[in-house]
């Protein structure tokens, strides 16, 4: 996906990095909606990763059907984590969106961040180091799949 923000700057983002509890799950469960619009973001041909500590142990069974890889790690790296598997990924060519203290690193390594601002709260520390605000996962997601919205809120 090349998005030209004008005035601004040019995004090539080939990795969507979701984070799971709080972002594309609640108490562990996949958000009605999520399914079909991660299913047309892999069809556009980005790569999509769920980075997660997996609070509720249900990532697996929750997302066996979707087209993405999932990395889990122990609760007490996760920030370290995350913002790792972005440096691999080579963050110039990443979206991320998440919601917790734990992402603010992988939003500062990413090309494009994308807070949720929804059931679960958000962390301010995340919130200061995103590019964009959405009310939900869904809306997130939208943005994927009509650029003229990052757009929009991103040109200079």
């Amino acid at each position: 996906m090349k998005i030209s923000i004008p005035g601004r700057f040019d995004l090539n983002i080939k990795n969507l990095l979701l984070d799971y509890n709080g972002t594309i799950a609640l108490d562990g469960k996949l958000i009605k909606g999520v399914e079909k619009r991660l299913k047309l973001i892999k069809e556009s041909g980005i790569n999509i990763f769920v980075l997660t500590a997996d609070t509720h142990g249900t990532v697996a069974e929750e997302c066996e059907s979707l087209p993405l890889q999932i990395k889990v790690f122990n609760n007490g790296e996760a920030r370290f984590a995350k913002r790792k598997i972005a440096e691999e990924l080579d963050g110039k060519l990443c979206a991320a969106i998440g919601n917790g203290f734990n992402d603010a690193l992988m939003f500062e390594e990413s090309a494009l961040s994308i807070v949720i601002l929804g059931n679960e709260g958000c962390s301010p520390v995340a919130l200061r180091n995103a590019d964009i605000v959405c009310k939900s996962i869904e809306d997130a997601l939208d943005l994927f799949l009509n650029e003229s919205r990052i757009i929009a809120t991103l040109r200079g």
